[in-house]
């Protein structure tokens, strides 16, 4: 199992150089320079010396390479330099919306586990029902709707109309993690529904399932000992996705309810051409996402025998 391990953290590491490097050229190579447009939104005529010297406190008027090797060492020391807007440490800033974003992706997961998978394994157990149609419609239903309308069509409803919960609040508060959580939920929930339901339905039809209910076994132990067993590779990598995508931050949720985490961080960055930030953002989801692939596959290497048995024989 090390071994194991040790070999996927080492085939990890170009892959991360390699995103970074790619991002870092593209924002460089994109148009537009962050000094040149920072000054000319300030509402001020600035002169060309002062421009050339903020581009060399920045370290802008290096080469790409020379600018790339810096930036790499300095985020492998922890210095991921300063922010062109605010001039604040970019690691400190970052470090401090965390908390919000990872709040709200255990909130989410969690509200999904608790009605995904009961939903699924309902709808499969009375396949061609009229529980299993009005639970397949519902999914459908939700899983249609983009994140931003179903956000909207919440805050319509619970805020406005019934006044339940605040439309908008600037504190990271419980009240105001109920709409995003719902709103990431409806969508999750939904999608990983008709992935349940089609992971355990094809399930029951295996022989072992036969088998069991012909030697008396009952229902609920075939499918909460076997069923549910054999199923959980495909729900465990349906939630590996989920809890990479959700821990960059969902930028639209995240700017419709100004709920304050990593995604509102990088789209602000990314308007006001904070390349720092926008760096670190990148540098930060493509950790999560190769970390959470990581953890995917010692999951499916400790839970499938099969997976064990190919990378033996590899």
């Amino acid at each position: 199992m090390w071994k194991y391990i040790v070999k996927r953290l080492l085939q990890l590491i170009p892959i991360l150089i390699g995103i970074t490097f790619l991002s870092f050229a593209m924002m460089r190579l994109a148009g537009g320079d962050a000094v040149t447009y920072m000054y000319e939104n300030a509402g001020t005529a600035v002169s060309q010396e002062i421009i050339d010297e903020a581009k060399a406190k920045y370290g802008l008027d290096k080469p790409f390479l020379v600018q790339y090797v810096n930036w790499l060492g300095g985020m492998l020391t922890g210095d991921m330099g300063e922010s062109y807007v605010s001039h604040k440490d970019v690691f400190e800033t970052f470090v401090s919306k965390l908390p919000a974003t990872l709040l709200l992706t255990l909130s989410s997961i969690l509200l999904t586990v608790i009605i995904a998978i009961p939903l699924g394994i309902l709808s499969a157990v009375r396949h061609n029902r009229w529980i299993d149609y009005l639970i397949r419609f519902l999914s459908f239903i939700g899983n249609s709707m983009p994140n931003f309308f179903a956000a909207l069509v919440l805050m319509y409803f619970l805020s406005i109309r019934l006044q339940w919960l605040p439309v908008i609040t600037t504190d990271n508060t419980v009240v105001s993690l109920i709409l995003p959580t719902l709103t990431l939920t409806l969508s999750m929930a939904s999608k990983y529904t008709r992935q349940v339901r089609t992971a355990v339905l094809e399930e029951l039809n295996r022989d072992y399932v036969a088998g069991a209910k012909a030697r008396g076994v009952r229902g609920h132990v075939i499918i909460w000992k076997s069923v549910m067993k054999s199923s959980m590779l495909t729900i465990i990598t349906l939630l590996a996705l989920s809890i990479g995508s959700l821990l960059g931050g969902t930028a639209i949720v995240e700017n419709i309810f100004m709920w304050d985490g990593v995604g509102m961080l990088a789209v602000d960055a990314i308007t006001m051409r904070d390349y720092p930030i926008i760096q670190a953002y990148v540098a930060w989801m493509a950790i999560i996402y190769v970390a959470v692939n990581l953890v995917t596959d010692i999951i499916y290497h400790y839970l499938d025998p099969r997976v064990r048995l190919g990378g033996n024989e590899a």
